[in-house]
């Protein structure tokens, strides 16, 4: 009999978790994968979209072209989990499996920040990168404000990477010396695993004239005065807003009552949850590491590889480290790194390669690479 397997959520996390199981099990395996959209985008796609590089429709990559042994795919809206039965409901049926994955990703709580929605706009969602497409070339000029309203949130270096991607866009206008840019953001430092990182980062803002304001959160906009207000109740005027909403599990998942403190807890060596046969991964559990695609996959291949142990009746996989790379737009065609390591040592560490043209193609090989494995294309 095959083992019956149901991933809710097909994100880095439930891609790389389908292809490993796939790969390794695909003859005895009954996956199906579920997901209310139809297609997939890299994070990072976003300001291509946004800042017209390129079209929406050139950076999806559409999960109707999976074609794995093992796996279907399922475009339907997750009603309701029942993580003690195993068992998900959706708008077209019920899913009984063997194991379950809950990798459905965080979701956006606009609401949560009074204002934002009237006067800011939000550049996390792909529908809020395309409604920017649209805005920014009517921007005149004036004060432009990234500001993050809650943590954790995904992607931490996305608020600096907007900051320095608008300075390029604003210089190719032409209106750079008649605009003030600046980051509010809940960190000290812009990545604070890798102060090298964040030196590179604070070099840069310098250079360019971005002004940096840590340790804040954007509370509230007032959309009669164009001001935002922080935490510490100061404020701030803008012309143009872009805001990193607050982040919150899905409402399906928090209706489970698989959460606690707003997220799922795991065991964070290899991604159990509490309910035997149940894993979650990704950003919408607690483990400990940033909100962030290469996160959700490296748990991935922990949570497959145990699965595929306890099929086997073997010893499960080395614990997950929470090591992971992420790619920083530095603006002027250039790209960085940082690698960071959560749970190795102590604590977090990171290490910083400088802003070069070459990672900018290494960065396309990251996403070359994984459109190929995850979407035969």
């Amino acid at each position: 009999m095959k083992v019956r397997v149901v991933v809710l959520g097909a994100g880095f996390g439930g891609l790389e978790l389908t292809t490993i199981l796939s790969e390794r099990i695909g003859d005895q395996l009954d996956l199906t994968l579920i997901d209310k959209s139809d297609s997939f985008y890299f994070g990072f796609s976003k300001f291509d979209v946004m800042f017209g590089r390129k079209s929406s429709e050139a950076v999806k990559l559409y999960y109707s072209d999976i074609v794995k042994p093992g796996v279907k795919f399922r475009r339907e809206n997750i009603t309701e989990i029942d993580a003690a039965a195993k068992k998900v409901t959706t708008d077209n049926g019920t899913y009984e499996a063997d194991v379950l994955v809950v990798a459905l990703g965080a979701d956006y709580n606009v609401g949560a920040t009074p204002g934002l929605a009237e006067a800011g706009n939000e550049f996390y969602t792909f529908r809020g990168a395309e409604k920017l497409r649209g805005v920014l070339p009517a921007f005149k000029g004036g004060k432009v404000i990234v500001g993050v309203a809650g943590a954790p949130f995904k992607c931490p270096p996305a608020p600096s990477e907007a900051a320095l991607l608008m300075h390029d866009y604003l210089i190719r206008r032409g209106i750079r010396d008649a605009c003030e840019i600046s980051i509010v953001m809940p960190f000290g430092l812009p990545i604070p695993p890798s102060p090298d990182s964040s030196k590179a980062l604070l070099n840069a803002f310098a250079e360019r004239s971005i002004n940096f304001i840590p340790k804040k959160v954007v509370k509230a906009l007032d959309p009669s005065r164009k001001v935002a207000i922080l935490d510490d109740d100061s404020e701030m005027s803008f012309d143009l807003f872009l805001g990193i909403p607050k982040h919150c599990a899905p409402d399906v998942v928090v209706q489970s009552g698989m959460t606690e403190n707003g997220w799922i807890p795991v065991d964070k060596t290899n991604l159990k949850t509490r309910f035997p046969g149940v894993y979650a991964i990704g950003d919408v559990t607690s483990v400990g590491t940033p909100k962030a695609g290469v996160f959700a996959e490296g748990a991935a291949r922990i949570a497959a590889e145990s699965i595929i142990a306890e099929l086997d009746k073997e010893e499960g996989p080395s614990p997950y480290t929470g090591a992971g790379i992420c790619y920083i737009e530095f603006g002027k065609g250039q790209v960085g790194k940082v690698n960071v390591d959560f749970f190795s040592g102590p604590a977090p560490k990171g290490t910083h390669t400088e802003a070069s043209e070459m990672l900018v193609a290494e960065k396309e090989y990251f996403g070359s690479s994984r459109k190929a494995r995850w979407f035969g294309l």
